[in-house]
């Protein structure tokens, strides 16, 4: 069986967009990316900085509740519900709990051939990333460099900070079924 879903898990300002938009133009099939900025993006307002939702501190930490969970559980079944319908997908994911997210994750694919990729960035690369881009809370890439791969099995493990995104992807390529 070929690979259905490449998940890349790494810190905010890791690189994983970038490896991700990388990966779409090397790869000789069409793949999808989705990203969990885009399930945040999608949430009602009424779930944004709030208990239930998603909430972002003032020094870069995340917290989740059970109004996320649930729609994180629906959405992650639609993004295993297209893989299985034949699409390829680049899921672009911060795994906030490392091994217990990746577990969440790893029972939603469950039947599906997936590459676990961790994409790895140093705190402090991440850290000037996050200021270069303006958009996110500060501390957040710092905090999550090393945490949210902490207890993750990876298939593979790639370093933005010593190579490009295009050179990560090619190296993401080369290890696909």
């Amino acid at each position: 069986m070929s690979t259905q879903v490449i998940v890349l898990n790494g810190g905010s300002s890791s690189g994983k967009t970038g490896i991700a938009r990388c990966l779409k133009a090397v790869l000789p099939q069409p793949w999808i990316s989705l990203g969990v900025d885009d399930l945040v993006d999608a949430l009602p307002p009424g779930l944004l900085d709030s208990g239930s939702g998603i909430a972002f501190g003032d020094h870069g930490e995340v917290e989740v509740g059970a109004g996320f969970r649930e729609l994180e559980a629906a959405w992650m079944t639609g993004i295993a519900a297209m893989a299985r319908a034949g699409a390829r997908i680049i899921l672009d994911d911060v795994f906030l709990s490392g091994a217990a997210s990746q577990a969440r994750v790893r029972s939603q694919l469950d039947g599906l051939e997936v590459l676990w990729v961790g994409v790895h960035c140093a705190p402090e690369i991440a850290a000037g990333r996050e200021i270069a881009r303006g958009d996110r809370t500060g501390g957040m890439a710092e905090l999550q460099a090393i945490s949210v791969h902490e207890g993750v099995v990876y298939d593979l493990e790639v370093d933005t900070g010593a190579a490009e995104s295009l050179a990560c992807a090619r190296t993401i390529a080369t290890h696909l079924r």
